[in-house]
């Protein structure tokens, strides 16, 4: 094919999809932050600028999720703007096939998903854990998670066992915000609780602040600080609480080491870790989806049955997408197998009803 047509062509899928992350940014924006004003709002430490730049530091996390949609949607309006300008038909009678003109887009797609890869990914991890820092000094330990996700480690020290939980995890899992700690005895009886502000990981304690003490028949006792011997180390705290969505993919291959290391179980950050590496052959599948039903469109008589039926067709991709790697997360399908499989599956199926409606 002509260099300068792949070229417009390329730039063409381009600017459509910086058109579509514009917009999508857009909306992400106004809806979270009027869910999270409505939520955290009436805290004494939310003032409207904090609020517009933790909903600005969340958008990435939340970006990165819409990125198989982007592509999607980016293909399917381009070759729709290409066709109804009569641009794909001249490069059809141009002798130009369709596995030619696809190029610059299939190009354009694989690059968009490293850039997601190597570029959104990691903004998203650091920004997201400065959205929960700002939350918390808001008083909002709670806000970033729900009730149901409250980490939980269990220690013992000698005769003493304790369980700590959490609301809040800051500093890949070193400090905690609104901390319970429940003291038990060898027999198994809670004798003591511990209320506290916060928790930092020291060297061979945690620091709990603004403590209150209760113990069985006894009032509460107000304490500034307690220090809570553990043996506990840094890493082992840091692979028991992080979240591999929260792990940028350059870090995800020493964390899984890290994580083998101490015994943890692997298999959602692996799955996390293949899913990323997937992603740019994922959104190829979606531009090659995007190029099944809208490759035959005219200029005036557009189906929107073939268009809503590639809508769905990208939907059903990424809910299979999302519900294999939920498989291989917990272990039930090798994390390979579930971040690979559906990408391979979307991409043969593509490239086969494009073979049948171009070559026959």
């Amino acid at each position: 094919m002509i260099p300068t047509l792949g070229f417009y062509f390329f730039r063409r899928y381009t600017v459509t999809t910086v058109w579509f992350l514009l917009g999508i940014f857009s909306l992400i924006f106004i809806i979270d932050f009027s869910e999270m004003s409505n939520r955290v709002g009436a805290l004494p430490g939310y003032t409207l600028t904090s609020g517009l730049l933790v909903t600005a530091l969340r958008i990435p996390t939340i970006l990165m999720q819409t990125v198989p949609f982007v592509a999607l949607f980016a293909g399917m309006a381009s070759l729709i703007s290409l066709n109804r300008r009569y641009e794909l038909v001249v490069t059809r009678a141009a002798g130009i096939s369709v596995w030619q003109f696809l190029r610059p887009f299939i190009i354009g797609s694989f690059l968009f998903g490293v850039l997601a890869v190597l570029a959104i990914n990691p903004i998203a991890a650091w920004s997201s854990r400065k959205a929960v820092e700002l939350e918390a000094s808001w008083g909002a330990a709670n806000a970033s998670r729900t009730e149901n996700a409250v980490p939980w480690l269990r220690q013992i020290y000698g005769d003493d066992q304790a369980i700590i939980g959490a609301k809040a995890v800051l500093d890949e899992g070193t400090r905690l915000l609104n901390v319970t700690v429940i003291h038990f005895d060898p027999d198994g009886r809670i004798v003591l609780r511990q209320d506290a502000d916060s928790a930092t990981l020291e060297d061979g304690y945690w620091l709990l602040k603004n403590v209150h003490e209760t113990r069985n028949g006894e009032l509460p006792v107000r304490l500034e600080e307690v220090q809570l011997r553990t043996n506990l180390k840094r890493e082992f705290v840091q692979e028991s609480l992080e979240k591999p969505e929260s792990i940028p993919f350059l870090s995800l291959g020493r964390k899984i080491e890290a994580a083998k290391s101490f015994g943890f179980p692997t298999d959602a950050m692996e799955t996390q870790f293949h899913s990323l590496l997937s992603l740019p052959l994922l959104l190829v599948a979606m531009t090659l989806i995007a190029a099944c039903v809208s490759l035959k469109f005219s200029r005036f008589n557009q189906s929107r049955a073939v268009i809503l039926g590639g809508i769905l067709s990208g939907f059903m991709l990424y809910v299979v997408t999302v519900l294999v790697k939920a498989f291989g997360s917990s272990g039930v399908v090798p994390p390979f197998v579930a971040a690979w499989l559906p990408v391979v599956v979307a991409m043969s199926l593509g490239a086969t009803i494009l073979l049948h409606q171009e070559d026959g």
